[in-house]
């Protein structure tokens, strides 16, 4: 049975008294929450102090991004094993806004992939279709190819640690959602890929998250779809209550 989780993105927002507010916010809303992992994933100039202001809570806290060399004369950068001893246990890698503005490809997001193996991180790997490609009828081709790019070389044995999040590009900030039939159809669609690359073992065991424009009053019928294993969350992370109101899902 795979656990349920919750990842919120804070993308670029927040100043440090106001982030240190929120996550002290949301860890006393969802204190009573056993059954699904809850996950925020700030800039990376807060993961430090929030860390240290959500020990012993049920709040873990990730990156929005790693660089792929332990070390080295790389300006501006930030490596896994870095990122790991400061707290963190997460990394998102290949978001969609990365790709657009950062010219993130299958190939770095297979780099950044490998090093957070390397460090004991749990990298969530994110994929999806831009709108032209969805309705010129290549989701799916374009959906199976970053799998398999991203996920070139992973060993069997590693695929069971990764996380996968399907985020339609042309629902991320929109407004617009996948109607979970639509989003089911997909996250099917990634399992049987995984199966493809690591065995059906490995395959049934990795959590598959929906993102794009998750929302307190969609996420109860998301999460209700069997291959949707959780969700990832853009702004509606940013306010603790209707963060909170996505955790408490009731699929």
């Amino acid at each position: 049975m795979r656990k349920a989780l919750i990842a919120g993105n804070w993308k670029m927002f927040k100043t440090e008294e106001e982030a240190v507010l929120l996550a002290e916010d949301l860890a006393r809303r969802v204190a009573d929450v056993e059954d699904r992992e809850i996950l925020i994933c700030p800039p990376f100039v807060y993961i430090h102090p929030l860390v240290h202001t959500l020990v012993g809570s049920n709040v873990l806290v990730g990156a929005q991004n790693v660089f792929w060399e332990d070390q080295g004369a790389f300006t501006g950068e930030v490596s896994a094993p870095m990122i790991r001893s400061i707290g963190a246990r997460f990394v998102i890698i290949g978001h969609s806004e990365r790709r657009q503005y950062f010219a993130e490809t299958d190939t770095t997001v297979n780099k950044r992939l490998m090093a957070c193996l390397k460090a004991s991180l749990t990298p969530i790997v994110c994929v999806g279709e831009s709108l032209q490609e969805r309705e010129s009828g290549r989701t799916l081709d374009v959906i199976g190819a970053q799998l398999r790019g991203g996920l070139k070389g992973v060993a069997a044995q590693d695929a069971a640690r990764l996380v996968i999040a399907y985020e339609p590009v042309w629902a991320i900030g929109t407004g617009r959602t996948a109607t979970p039939q639509i989003a089911q159809e997909v996250h099917a669609f990634i399992r049987s890929v995984l199966t493809e690359i690591s065995g059906q073992a490995s395959a049934e065991a990795i959590r598959i998250l929906y993102g794009g424009s998750v929302k307190p009053d969609n996420v109860d019928d998301l999460m209700a779809q069997a291959d949707i294993d959780g969700a990832l969350v853009g702004g509606a992370s940013l306010e603790a209550a209707s963060f909170e109101r996505i955790i408490r899902y009731r699929g």
